[in-house]
Protein backbone atom coordinates (compact mmCIF):
# COMPACT_ATOMS: atom_id res chain seq x y z
CA UNK A 1 0.00 0.00 0.00
CA UNK A 2 1.68 3.66 -0.97
CA UNK A 3 0.88 6.87 -0.72
CA UNK A 4 -1.83 8.16 2.22
CA UNK A 5 -4.33 5.20 1.46
CA UNK A 6 -4.12 3.19 4.48
CA UNK A 7 -5.01 6.48 6.33
CA UNK A 8 -7.41 7.85 4.02
CA UNK A 9 -11.28 7.85 5.39
CA UNK A 10 -14.43 7.31 3.77
CA UNK A 11 -17.04 10.40 2.68
CA UNK A 12 -19.10 9.37 4.82
CA UNK A 13 -16.95 9.98 7.79
CA UNK A 14 -15.88 13.46 6.76
CA UNK A 15 -19.63 13.73 6.42
CA UNK A 16 -20.21 12.59 10.00
CA UNK A 17 -17.53 14.75 11.79
CA UNK A 18 -19.21 17.95 9.80
CA UNK A 19 -22.50 17.26 11.05
CA UNK A 20 -21.30 16.98 14.56
CA UNK A 21 -18.85 20.26 14.14
CA UNK A 22 -22.02 22.20 12.79
CA UNK A 23 -23.80 21.21 15.40
CA UNK A 24 -21.21 22.06 17.95
CA UNK A 25 -20.93 25.35 16.20
CA UNK A 26 -24.75 26.18 16.23
CA UNK A 27 -25.02 25.28 19.84
CA UNK A 28 -22.50 27.64 21.51
CA UNK A 29 -23.89 30.17 19.24
CA UNK A 30 -27.05 30.08 20.14
CA UNK A 31 -25.59 29.78 24.11
CA UNK A 32 -23.68 33.07 22.83
CA UNK A 33 -20.21 32.00 23.54
CA UNK A 34 -19.18 32.60 19.76
CA UNK A 35 -20.80 34.41 16.78
CA UNK A 36 -22.32 33.21 14.11
CA UNK A 37 -19.00 34.40 12.09
CA UNK A 38 -15.92 32.99 14.95
CA UNK A 39 -15.59 29.78 13.19
CA UNK A 40 -14.96 31.02 9.75
CA UNK A 41 -12.65 33.78 10.91
CA UNK A 42 -10.32 31.23 12.95
CA UNK A 43 -10.53 29.07 9.48
CA UNK A 44 -9.86 31.94 7.48
CA UNK A 45 -6.43 32.87 9.88
CA UNK A 46 -5.42 29.60 9.68
CA UNK A 47 -5.59 29.75 5.89
CA UNK A 48 -4.03 33.07 5.44
CA UNK A 49 -1.59 34.20 8.05
CA UNK A 50 -0.90 30.69 10.08
CA UNK A 51 -0.24 27.61 7.89
CA UNK A 52 2.59 25.74 5.84
CA UNK A 53 3.83 28.39 3.72
CA UNK A 54 5.25 30.21 7.10
CA UNK A 55 7.09 26.16 8.06
CA UNK A 56 8.33 26.65 4.54
CA UNK A 57 9.65 30.06 4.46
CA UNK A 58 11.39 28.96 8.13
CA UNK A 59 13.21 26.05 5.89
CA UNK A 60 13.85 27.91 3.14
CA UNK A 61 16.08 30.47 5.35
CA UNK A 62 17.95 27.57 7.22
CA UNK A 63 18.79 26.87 4.02
CA UNK A 64 20.03 29.77 3.10
CA UNK A 65 21.66 31.29 6.10
CA UNK A 66 24.16 28.83 8.11
CA UNK A 67 24.01 31.22 11.43
CA UNK A 68 20.15 31.32 11.08
CA UNK A 69 20.34 27.67 10.79
CA UNK A 70 22.16 27.02 13.82
CA UNK A 71 19.82 29.88 16.03
CA UNK A 72 16.82 27.61 14.80
CA UNK A 73 17.90 24.12 15.92
CA UNK A 74 18.97 25.99 19.30
CA UNK A 75 15.72 27.92 19.94
CA UNK A 76 13.07 27.86 17.14
CA UNK A 77 10.68 30.77 18.72
CA UNK A 78 13.75 32.91 19.54
CA UNK A 79 14.75 32.64 15.29
CA UNK A 80 11.35 32.46 14.72
CA UNK A 81 11.16 35.41 15.75
CA UNK A 82 13.68 37.36 14.16
CA UNK A 83 11.48 36.58 10.49
CA UNK A 84 8.41 39.56 9.48
CA UNK A 85 5.76 37.06 10.71
CA UNK A 86 2.29 38.13 12.28
CA UNK A 87 1.85 38.14 15.30
CA UNK A 88 0.95 34.87 17.26
CA UNK A 89 3.56 32.77 15.58
CA UNK A 90 4.36 31.52 19.63
CA UNK A 91 0.97 31.26 20.06
CA UNK A 92 -1.83 29.10 19.21
CA UNK A 93 -0.02 25.55 19.34
CA UNK A 94 3.01 27.16 18.50
CA UNK A 95 4.73 28.08 22.11
CA UNK A 96 7.40 26.27 22.28
CA UNK A 97 8.50 24.42 19.14
CA UNK A 98 11.58 22.96 18.42
CA UNK A 99 12.99 21.77 15.36
CA UNK A 100 15.71 19.03 14.59
CA UNK A 101 17.46 18.47 11.26
CA UNK A 102 17.43 15.51 8.68
CA UNK A 103 20.74 14.91 7.52
CA UNK A 104 22.79 11.83 5.56
CA UNK A 105 22.26 9.56 8.46
CA UNK A 106 19.36 10.79 10.62
CA UNK A 107 15.97 10.79 9.33
CA UNK A 108 13.32 12.47 11.88
CA UNK A 109 9.54 12.03 11.78
CA UNK A 110 6.98 13.70 13.85
CA UNK A 111 3.94 11.87 16.15
CA UNK A 112 1.78 12.82 19.08
CA UNK A 113 1.09 9.54 20.58
CA UNK A 114 -1.25 11.44 22.84
CA UNK A 115 -4.07 12.96 20.67
CA UNK A 116 -2.79 15.66 17.56
CA UNK A 117 -0.45 18.33 18.91
CA UNK A 118 0.89 20.17 16.16
CA UNK A 119 2.56 23.23 15.23
CA UNK A 120 -0.50 25.18 13.60
CA UNK A 121 1.29 28.61 12.98
CA UNK A 122 4.01 26.94 10.92
CA UNK A 123 2.13 23.89 9.72
CA UNK A 124 -1.35 24.95 9.66
CA UNK A 125 -3.99 22.54 10.91
CA UNK A 126 -3.59 19.23 11.65
CA UNK A 127 -4.40 15.91 8.60
CA UNK A 128 -6.29 13.35 9.30
CA UNK A 129 -4.34 11.06 9.29
CA UNK A 130 -1.88 12.63 11.83
CA UNK A 131 -5.09 12.06 14.53
CA UNK A 132 -5.41 8.10 13.71
CA UNK A 133 -4.84 6.27 16.76
CA UNK A 134 -3.16 3.72 13.79
CA UNK A 135 -0.89 6.36 12.61
CA UNK A 136 0.08 7.29 16.07
CA UNK A 137 1.29 4.00 17.02
CA UNK A 138 2.55 2.52 14.87
CA UNK A 139 4.59 5.44 13.59
CA UNK A 140 6.49 4.43 17.23
CA UNK A 141 6.47 0.66 16.88
CA UNK A 142 7.42 0.72 13.32
CA UNK A 143 8.48 3.67 11.50
CA UNK A 144 10.02 2.43 8.82
CA UNK A 145 6.93 0.58 7.93
CA UNK A 146 4.96 3.24 8.05
CA UNK A 147 7.49 5.20 5.94
CA UNK A 148 6.96 2.88 3.64
CA UNK A 149 3.47 3.26 3.34
CA UNK A 150 3.52 6.87 2.32
CA UNK A 151 6.41 6.29 -0.19
CA UNK A 152 9.20 6.72 1.88
CA UNK A 153 11.47 4.25 1.90
CA UNK A 154 15.06 4.94 4.54
CA UNK A 155 18.12 3.40 4.25
CA UNK A 156 18.51 0.43 7.07
CA UNK A 157 21.88 2.45 7.62
CA UNK A 158 20.17 5.64 8.01
CA UNK A 159 18.49 6.41 11.54
CA UNK A 160 15.02 6.88 12.19
CA UNK A 161 14.13 8.79 15.37
CA UNK A 162 10.49 9.62 16.26
CA UNK A 163 9.71 12.83 18.34
CA UNK A 164 6.66 12.92 19.99
CA UNK A 165 4.96 16.24 20.09
CA UNK A 166 2.75 17.36 23.09
CA UNK A 167 1.35 20.34 24.98
CA UNK A 168 4.71 21.16 26.35
CA UNK A 169 6.64 20.98 23.01
CA UNK A 170 5.84 20.97 19.51
CA UNK A 171 8.59 19.18 16.59
CA UNK A 172 9.32 19.92 13.52
CA UNK A 173 11.79 18.85 10.82
CA UNK A 174 14.04 20.47 9.24
CA UNK A 175 14.14 18.74 6.04
CA UNK A 176 17.54 18.18 3.69
CA UNK A 177 17.91 20.89 0.76
CA UNK A 178 17.57 18.52 -1.96
CA UNK A 179 20.11 18.61 -4.58
CA UNK A 180 19.94 20.58 -7.62
CA UNK A 181 18.53 23.33 -6.04
CA UNK A 182 22.16 26.14 -5.64
CA UNK A 183 20.55 28.07 -7.89
CA UNK A 184 17.52 28.79 -6.62
CA UNK A 185 16.53 32.00 -4.74
CA UNK A 186 15.06 31.75 -1.16
CA UNK A 187 11.75 32.26 -2.23
CA UNK A 188 11.96 29.84 -4.73
CA UNK A 189 13.32 27.42 -2.00
CA UNK A 190 10.36 27.81 0.05
CA UNK A 191 8.23 26.98 -2.63
CA UNK A 192 9.44 23.18 -2.91
CA UNK A 193 8.88 22.99 1.29
CA UNK A 194 6.33 19.99 1.44
CA UNK A 195 4.28 19.83 5.13
CA UNK A 196 5.27 16.17 4.73
CA UNK A 197 8.80 17.01 4.83
CA UNK A 198 8.65 18.86 7.67
CA UNK A 199 6.60 16.54 9.50
CA UNK A 200 9.18 13.60 8.19
CA UNK A 201 6.72 11.46 6.36
CA UNK A 202 8.25 12.70 2.71
CA UNK A 203 11.26 14.23 0.90
CA UNK A 204 11.33 17.07 -1.31
CA UNK A 205 11.20 16.34 -4.96
CA UNK A 206 12.75 18.65 -7.54
CA UNK A 207 11.50 18.35 -10.79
Amino acid sequence: MSGYEHFKYSTDREAYSAARVHALEALLVKKGVITGSTVDQVLKYFKTEMGPFNGAKIVARAWVDPSFKMRLLKDANAAIAEMKFPPGMSGAEGEHLKIVENTPTVHNLIVCTLCSCYPWPTLGLPPYWFKDPTFRARAVREPRAVLKEFGLVIDPAVEIKVWDSSAQIRWSVLPERPEGTAGMSESQLAAIVTPESMMGVGKIKVA
